[in-house]
């Protein structure tokens, strides 16, 4: 019922036709954002009469069943968000209504601070223009609202959200506010329970206040309606760990990552001082199932202001190389651009992220050296994304290292060992730690270019991680730089009678496989006669990963250096059939077959395969005539 004044007609200040378009075609990336808005708005206002009532407890009338209600009217085409907290008087309606951007939130916080008070309300409105989303679905907008404790203030605000807005007396038996939309035609959707159900667990699960919405069940036979909570107000974060069972870590990991196995660990803790944040995050003990598949990923910690979900997946919180990590931060501090979608640029924000990928990286180190098989098994997983790192994250670049695991020549296989063992095992002075890429531990162990190392009792990372090729070349640890054992030797180590003996053969040689780019002789080797190594950056691994991704024509096919083992027999007998007749045709063919060895050697593919074949039983067949 409404007073016996007429209406009254005013107008928006601050432009506000303008302003209003900007809100609600520009502002906002998403339409269910409004609903977010409208129950943040609704638990503010019951936030701040339950902390006025500390000093007037007459102003809860005997209504202390706090509650946010979603109504949905399908006839009228209507959805309306009340509550029971501290209300509108037509004054605060004109006022804090009636001008965009002037924030009653805000100005109550003000307020606030001027007085000795211990506990001030949480509050989450800091703009003023949430309510305004509103009209991004709805063509008109009638809120009805009446002050706690003034029962005869009752207020009817209106509007089209076109310059102007209308206000009126209104009776309304209980105190709070109704905020009624009229929904525009393309909008009818939001009057769909099941996504109204969907939007509120969404953004507003953990609001501290029940949300609720009238449902229908069957009971006895009957039909009744019966109000249902929709959120399950369990912020568990915002507990001390005390309170939390390891089954409701549990149980909100999985809500929250899409995961039905439990994680493999969880950090739970308020960081305190001039900024305050709380923090609980979870390391997956298995890769989700959309990593698995590779291609784009949403990642990054859910991002809650004082429970009200701002980001789904705020990657500013996190860097890339803890991308696996899940979880929520929350904090009131961090300021946001006017729609509360996104984050501005603020020191928080990088101190957040360096908090939290600190308290990550003291979780793993603590998890590899207390559950080692637990680590063993999750580096399995993550491993790979964990070495990317060292390369962006150069304050904690050696920590990082300390995590990673690595199967070497003295590991047994499936094993593991750490760069920080395998320095411990390295002679003095030594200024590298040697390694070897590949596709499988076996074919590496059987590598030649192992021989003289594994004379020597030198330990090699054997490595067949892929990302492995991209980390270790521009990684340094504790001082010492990583060598793949299968490039060209900077120095040379060859005895100068030694070249001056083979340097005929190493010519005829070159003369005759074009597809090398050097012969020479070598001390790496102890029992095969010849390998293939590379120069420069690209491994022959390396390329044929680039060439199996696709990326061919930008490596193309490099040359190798065939190295000679001078010491075997068979580079003895090649050299001495060189020297009696240097156009034997015997010499190609030998050439040839050493090529091709040292090919499926290095773990790359001979190219013609029925001119090796053909070449071997050749050999096999003058080997049985003699």
């Amino acid at each position: 019922m409404s007073g016996t004044l007429q209406p009254e007609t005013l107008e928006f200040k601050a432009e506000l036709k303008q302003l209003l378009h900007l809100i609600t075609h520009s502002l906002y990336s998403n339409k269910e954002i409004f609903l977010r808005e409208l129950i943040s708005n609704a638990s503010d206002a019951i936030n701040k009469i339950k902390f006025d009532s500390l000093q007037h407890e007459e102003q809860l009338e005997g209504n202390k069943d706090w509650k946010i209600k979603i109504s949905v009217d399908k006839d009228a085409g209507t959805l309306t968000v009340s509550d029971n907290g501290i209300g509108l008087s037509r004054e605060t309606a004109v006022e804090n209504l009636g001008t965009i951007a002037r924030s009653g939130t805000r100005a109550y916080l003000e307020a606030l601070k001027s007085k000795e008070v211990r506990e001030r309300p949480e509050l989450i409105g800091q703009f003023g223009v949430g309510f305004y989303s509103a009209f991004m679905v709805a063509d008109r907008v009638t809120v009805l609202s009446r002050p706690a404790g003034d029962p005869k203030n009752g207020v009817k605000w209106e509007s089209t959200g076109q310059g102007e807005f209308t206000v009126e007396p209104y009776e309304k038996p209980t105190r709070g506010t109704d905020v009624i939309l009229h929904l525009k035609a393309e909008e009818k959707d939001f009057l769909d329970t099941y996504r109204l159900r969907q939007i509120i667990k969404k953004f507003s699960d953990f609001i501290e206040h029940p949300v609720v919405m009238e449902v229908e069940k069957e009971v006895d036979g009957k039909k009744t309606t019966q109000e249902e909570v929709i959120n399950s107000r369990k912020a568990i974060w915002l507990r001390a760990k005390s309170e939390n069972t390891d089954e409701e870590y549990k149980t909100f990991y999985k809500q929250i990552a899409h995961d039905f196995r439990d994680p493999a660990k969880w950090i739970h803790y308020t960081a305190e001082g001039n900024q305050e944040f709380r923090v609980l995050v979870y390391l997956p003990a298995e890769k989700p199932f959309e990593m698995q598949l590779g291609g784009d990923y949403d990642w990054g910690l859910r991002l809650y202001i004082q429970r009200v979900l701002i980001m789904e997946h705020c990657e500013a919180l996190l860097p890339p190389y803890l991308r696996f990590v899940k979880g929520v931060v929350d904090s009131s501090d961090l300021p946001l651009n006017i729609s509360r979608e996104l984050l501005q640029e603020n020191p928080l924000l990088s101190q957040i992220k360096a908090n939290v990928t600190k308290s990550v990286l003291k979780a793993l180190e603590e998890m590899k050296s207390d559950e080692y098989d637990k680590y063993v098994k999750f580096f399995g997983e993550f491993g790979s994304i964990l070495k990317e790192g060292p390369r962006v994250d150069f304050g904690n670049r050696e920590r990082i290292a300390d995590l990673f695991l690595f199967e070497s020549m003295k590991t047994p296989a499936g094993q593991f060992t750490t760069l920080a063992k395998v320095v411990e095992s390295l002679p003095p002075d030594t200024k590298e730690i040697l390694y070897l890429t590949g596709e499988t531990r076996e074919q590496l162990e059987n590598s030649p270019y192992l021989e003289a190392y594994r004379d020597q009792g030198v330990d090699v990372l054997l490595l067949t991680d892929p990302v492995d090729e991209f980390v270790l070349p521009s990684l340094t640890y504790k001082g010492k730089r990583f060598k793949a054992i299968d490039r060209a030797e900077t120095s040379d180590n060859v005895d100068a009678s030694q070249k001056e003996k083979f340097a005929n053969l190493l010519k005829v040689l070159k003369e005759k496989l074009p597809e090398v780019s050097d012969v020479r002789l070598t001390t790496r080797l102890k029992d095969s006669a010849a390998c293939l190594v590379t120069e420069g950056h690209m491994s022959a691994h390396l390329e044929r990963l680039m060439h199996r991704w696709g990326k061919g024509d930008e490596v193309g096919l490099a040359k190798r250096i065939l190295e000679l083992n001078g010491a075997h027999p068979v580079i003895e007998g090649l050299r001495t059939l060189v020297e009696a007749n240097a156009n034997d045709p015997r010499i190609e063919t030998f050439g040839r077959i050493l090529y091709d060895q040292a090919v499926i050697a290095e773990g790359s593919r001979v190219k013609d395969l029925g001119g090796f074949a053909r070449r071997i039983n050749d050999l096999l067949l003058s080997g049985l005539k003699s």
